[in-house]
């Protein structure tokens, strides 16, 4: 199984890039996972000129090229489940993409270029934090897919 995680970010701090690789290699035990960081010039400018639209429409083009053959996009409008039900998605898909977009989100149209738009609460997350929770809950699920107790 192959996992990749996009995020629009401009850098990592090394806390956090720890937390996260640290995940990568508990993974790392049930599939591949890659974490991949983006960002552009027209990011940039669309986030100083505080241009929502323009902000969430570069992120897509960003992003776009990277969409695969199952895609999960996190927004907070979308669906709130549980760990079991995150779980499912890795039993029937070999390649799954997680989408984390900048600080505007994602407009509707690249939403619905995922096959899942999950919310992982009902907090706000900063960028940073709700990776560290989406590593946290992708080994979780393949725990739960593969009988291991972690997730007990």
């Amino acid at each position: 199984m192959r996992i990749n995680v996009y995020s629009i970010e401009k850098t990592q701090e090394k806390e956090i890039l720890s937390i996260i690789k640290n995940y990568q290699k508990m993974i790392a035990a049930f599939a591949k996972i890659e974490d991949r960081t983006l960002f552009s010039k027209k990011i940039s400018a669309a986030q100083n000129k505080n241009d929502e639209k323009e902000a969430k429409r570069s992120y897509a083009n960003l992003l776009e090229p990277h969409l695969g053959r199952y895609n999960v996009a996190l927004h907070p409008a979308g669906k709130q489940i549980d760990s079991f039900e995150f779980s499912e998605i890795f039993k029937y898909n070999s390649e799954i993409n997680f989408f984390i977009g900048g600080a505007y989100g994602f407009d509707e149209e690249f939403l619905k270029k995922n096959q899942k738009v999950f919310s992982l609460s009902r907090l706000t997350l900063s960028h940073k934090i709700a990776k560290v929770v989406l590593f946290e809950q992708i080994f979780r699920g393949l725990c739960i897919v593969n009988g291991h107790p972690y997730h007990k």
